[in-house]
């Protein structure tokens, strides 16, 4: 009988543990279903790039996982039943609207998340998102648009927000871009990547309102808090990210946010044959503090959970490698970047690398990242390749811990 495995959503971190699952338990006793809406990877960490007018290369699912035994489903979750083990899915691929039940004995939620208007009225109808590639799409399409010294406000001073301001102002430098923070720009930054970051602002001609809160979106510009406005033909909100909201909806013991609250291991701590990842899961790291939404979090959050579930099914050791951060990699368009290093908990200390070698450093991030996903079973030993035939262990019904 096999063990089945279910990994619900395709990006970073459900297509890394699908594949570290295939490469830990390539048996005939188990099988691995990757269930995702969309038929390609996608690179959410370029979208910005996507929306600026760049071309990103295709990366189909089947192709990625051809050869791996992991069966690539593409369906939409509809629905998640933790008591009894299924998962409701409409199919992508001709379905018609139908829907379907999965059964799972292990499930590995990695739904991620999608953009947040943060409530502020006229966001969900006037602005536009880069968390999605139909998102980003949209967007391209609207700039493309756009006459020569038109403005554009991305409103958001987070990394998403400095990626999609410096990306477009480089891309179309007939263009007034701003940007609004609620703070100052890049206060979280040490003094060097600080500097930085207001001198390619100074180059690409971005105007910076800092300490800036946005209480409303109009079609022609942005409300602030004091009444006034920016013109805006254009508004790109950049504010947050919101999870889906499918975990919440379920049994599983969630954050106040929805995350799925799990321990070390990526193990629901309500529910033992549920492991979540990635955006959708609330894990602690150093210094007791959530790890933030960030492909930088997932990718070794799908590791985690992919190791653990593969010892708990043979018998083998659980992982006890810390989750931690080195490094934020902020691109600043193409010809610039700023590599921020950081404390295991993700605090700015004096070091960074800025210039055209951050750029460089922050795309062998994005290709390295990538090319990951798209070689699930490089570097298997030939051994391992071969079907393993001894069964795999039950998991236990209690929890462990690193």
């Amino acid at each position: 009988m096999q063990h089945r495995i279910i990994v619900l959503g395709a990006g970073y971190a459900g297509a890394i543990a699908a594949g570290r699952l295939a490469r830990r338990l390539h048996r005939d006793d188990v099988a691995i279903t990757l269930v995702n809406a969309e038929s390609d990877f996608v690179e959410r960490v370029r979208l910005h790039q996507l929306a600026a007018g760049q071309d990103l290369r295709p990366r189909p699912l089947s192709g990625m996982f051809a050869g791996t035994g992991v069966d690539v489903r593409l369906a939409r979750v509809t629905g998640v039943d933790v008591e009894r083990g299924t998962v409701t899915v409409v199919d992508a691929d001709g379905g018609r609207g139908q829907e379907h039940e999965l059964e799972y004995d292990t499930l590995v939620y990695a739904l991620g998340s999608g953009w947040s208007d943060q409530g502020v009225p006229g966001s969900a109808e006037h602005a536009h998102e880069i968390a999605s590639r139909a998102g980003a799409l949209r967007l391209r399409e609207r700039l493309a648009r756009l006459d020569a010294g038109r403005p554009v406000v991305v409103v958001g001073g987070g990394l998403t927000g400095l990626e999609a301001a410096t990306e477009i102002a480089e891309a179309r430098p007939d263009l007034r871009v701003a940007l609004a923070a609620r703070g100052g720009l890049g206060d979280w930054l040490s003094p060097r990547g600080r500097d930085h970051l207001r001198r390619v602002f100074g180059r690409l001609g971005i105007t910076a309102y800092e300490h800036t809160e946005v209480t409303g979106v109009r079609e022609d510009g942005v409300v602030l808090a004091d009444g006034t406005s920016i013109e805006a033909a254009v508004t790109v909100w950049t504010t947050g990210f919101a999870v889906h909201p499918l975990a919440r909806a379920t049994a599983l013991e969630v954050s106040g946010s929805g995350r799925i609250m799990v321990d070390a291991t990526m193990r629901s701590v309500s529910h033992p044959d549920v492991y979540a990842i990635g955006d959708a899961a609330q894990a602690i790291g150093p210094g007791g503090k959530p790890l933030r939404m960030s492909c930088a979090s997932g990718t070794p959050m799908a590791w985690q959970a992919a190791d653990a579930i593969a010892a708990r099914l043979t018998g083998g050791k659980l992982p006890d490698v810390p989750l931690r951060y080195v490094n934020q990699c902020v691109s600043l368009g193409r010809e610039d970047g700023l590599i921020q290093y950081v404390t295991a908990d993700d605090r700015a200390v004096r070091a960074a690398l800025t210039g055209r070698v951050a750029a460089l450093y922050k795309e062998l991030v994005c290709k390295g990242a990538a090319w990951a996903v798209a070689h699930p079973l490089l570097g298997m030993p030939a051994r391992r390749r071969r079907v393993v035939r001894e069964p795999v262990r039950p998991a236990p019904a209690v929890k462990a811990s690193l």
